[in-house]
């Protein structure tokens, strides 16, 4: 790992510990084959235990920023389930290969899953959004040679992506506001 990936990694870790103070946080290496593997070889997920700040399981990929880095600035991901389960771990992984395997994931873009979020559960796709359940002191990450924003992947059903793709993020997400959604339940009913 380079010293700016490194130092990079590191602040995020850090970061994530300074935010959820209070809660336990372990650095995971993901379980990945040899292909996934090639392109995220230094990547971590952190795993945040209920506590404080919120009673779910938040899972936070440390090492994707270098994977898109641009002027100083890239993307890690969180994720937030209601167990801690290895699963979430492995999506992670599977979401920063895609992100750094040419599939440059952004604000409101989305990807399917390939299979139900958790056994049983209608939610298959990921929407990439802000981190409303932890806001904008978790999203906005310093690092020493610029910035890592934190965005959320919220699974979702393929209903409401392509009622997102009709209408918009924000009509999707005034139809998750108005059912109030528990986005850590995996078998909550879809919006649409």
């Amino acid at each position: 790992m380079s010293d700016t990936r490194l130092s990079a990694a590191e602040a995020v870790e850090s970061h994530v510990r300074s935010f959820f103070e209070g809660h336990s946080v372990e650095a995971v290496v993901p379980a990945l084959g040899p292909q996934q593997r090639e392109g995220v070889r230094d990547l971590r997920v952190l795993v945040v235990g209920p506590g404080p700040r919120a009673d779910s399981w938040a899972y936070v990929t440390a090492g994707c920023w270098a994977l898109s880095e641009e002027d100083g600035h890239g993307l890690e991901f969180v994720m937030t389930a209601h167990v801690r389960d290895q699963r979430f771990t492995e999506l992670l992984a599977m979401i920063a290969s895609y992100h750094g395997g040419g599939h440059r994931l952004e604000l409101e873009h989305s990807m399917p899953i390939g299979e139900p979020w958790v056994p049983g559960s209608a939610c298959d796709h990921l929407l990439i959004s802000l981190p409303y359940l932890h806001g904008p002191d978790l999203e906005r990450c310093p690092l020493p040679q610029g910035a890592a924003r934190i965005l959320w992947t919220l699974p979702v059903t393929a209903a409401e992506i392509a009622f997102r793709r009709q209408h918009g993020t924000e009509a999707l997400e005034q139809l998750f506001d108005a059912a109030q959604i528990i986005p850590t339940d995996p078998f909550r009913r879809s919006v649409v």
